[in-house]
């Protein structure tokens, strides 16, 4: 009996804001494949990483979970020993797919090891990946393929701002004229959060984070970023033409997206870690000319959990009962009546690892509204109104008369972390006393 359930290309890569793409209207670059992808299917606008940090979102990609569900804070954690077992390879090679990987792995080694239900068809390496899949496209095959191809870039921006060897190739730098222009929201903020403004350079004169760029240094940041991206929409390009070589286009859903954004100057923050949009939001397009029409751009709240049932959806494979995604297939094949979420969460640490202060973050995400809760400091408590100040420049929580809005997204974040069993940060000295929002310090 023939199977004709679709092959699955996941293509993923690593520190892409989700409007660094020309299909958003962003002219500061040309991306010719995404912008392909976006015109055969459905681009999520208002898409959200678990975690903006590599090693924890990837672990939320290929389990459906939290990272603080899986043990997952930086990049340094590997998945618990009774985690691999259960992640999406597995999943759907019991399932009957042929399932391979390429590419970054970076959870937390570079390549992907054994014990995860793929195959591996290449290491660590953008110079060699397209290729890889290339060569796997052309083989034939009874079973519907997942296919993972994991790139390496735009994250060669962390290399560039320490100005060090870009790993793939160098990118042209040009006259600052020529360099994009600094973005609307590139000072800091009145009542930007206390913790934010010290982990923004906790290192005399580091540029980790953008604490000693001028504003020219921000406009040729912004233009190595963008041709990175350039760079790799390029190799993406080389993927999706091969699968038009090889008569796959009509049977494949593609699925794009990125583990995380980059500031690109915006609050004059670089790379990651921070809760605004710039950092949170990713692309996510879902892509199959033979099943989506017409092409267009959904608004709904889109979580890094998604994926693994939006996946499970397409392979007719029944996702694990405890992971609280939901299946991107119905809505990007104009299903109506489609239930859904009315906010997304999002959470952070600034640890050790990334020379940070210790601290806590977490993000709920509303319709019109982001709220944002740091674990110290003045102005811990961020309220924007994203429809008027996309920007992120006006704090509502220092406002008497947000103040109704404000505690509805409070008690959103107490019902998220009583419901997937986050502690947070329990007091240093009595651990006894959790404190997830301000005023729910002594409740009993």
């Amino acid at each position: 009996m023939a199977d004709n359930r679709p092959n699955i290309l996941y293509i993923l890569t690593d520190q892409q804001y989700a409007g660094a793409m020309s299909c958003t209207g962003n002219d500061d670059l040309h991306t010719p494949a995404m912008d392909r992808l976006a015109a055969s299917g459905v681009r999520f606008d208002n898409a959200c990483c678990t975690y903006p940090l590599c090693t924890p979102s990837r672990a939320s990609m290929l389990t459906g979970m939290m990272p603080h569900q899986v043990g997952v804070y930086d990049n340094v954690e590997a998945l618990p020993d009774t985690w691999p077992e259960r992640t999406l390879g597995h999943r759907l090679s019991d399932a009957g797919y042929a399932c391979a990987y390429g590419g970054k792995w970076h959870l937390p080694e570079e390549s992907i090891p054994e014990g995860h239900g793929f195959t591996s068809i290449c290491g660590f390496s953008d110079w060699d990946l397209a290729d890889a899949c290339i060569d796997y496209l052309r083989q034939r095959r009874r079973q519907p393929f997942f296919l993972m191809a994991s790139f390496d870039n735009p994250h060669n921006i962390c290399e560039w701002s320490r100005q060090t060897t870009l790993p793939w190739g160098p990118v042209e730098d040009v006259p600052t004229p020529q360099c994009p222009n600094l973005p609307a929201n590139f000072l800091t903020a009145p009542y930007e959060s206390e913790a934010v403004a010290a982990e923004r350079c906790p290192r005399p004169r580091s540029i980790f984070r953008g604490g000693s760029l001028t504003e020219d240094d921000w406009r040729h940041y912004r233009h190595a970023y963008y041709r990175l991206i350039e760079k790799v929409d390029a190799e993406i390009g080389r993927i999706l033409e091969a699968l038009d070589a090889n008569g796959l286009t009509e049977d494949t859903v593609v699925i794009f997206t990125s583990d995380h954004g980059d500031g690109m100057g915006a609050h004059r923050w670089n790379q990651k870690s921070v809760l605004y949009e710039e950092s949170v939001r990713v692309p996510f397009i879902v892509s199959c000319p033979g099943r989506i029409s017409p092409p267009r751009v959904d608004d709904r709240l889109v979580s890094g959990l998604d994926l693994y049932p939006t996946i499970c959806d397409y392979a007719e494979v029944e996702p694990p009962p405890e992971i609280r995604g939901l299946s991107l297939r119905p809505p990007a094949e104009g299903k109506n009546g489609v239930e859904w979420r009315d906010h997304v969460v999002t959470e952070t640490f600034f640890g050790p690892l990334i020379g940070g202060l210790g601290t806590h973050g977490r993000m709920v995400r509303t319709a019109e509204y982001k709220y944002v809760l740091y674990s110290w400091g003045k102005y811990r408590e961020q309220l924007f109104h994203l429809p008027t100040d996309p920007g992120e420049m006006t704090n509502l929580a220092v406002e008497a008369r947000h103040a109704s809005v404000l505690e509805d997204h409070r008690q959103l974040l107490v019902r998220w972390l009583t419901d997937t069993d986050d502690l947070y940060e329990p007091h240093s000295i009595h651990p006894e006393v959790i404190p997830p929002v301000p005023g729910q310090e002594y409740e009993r």
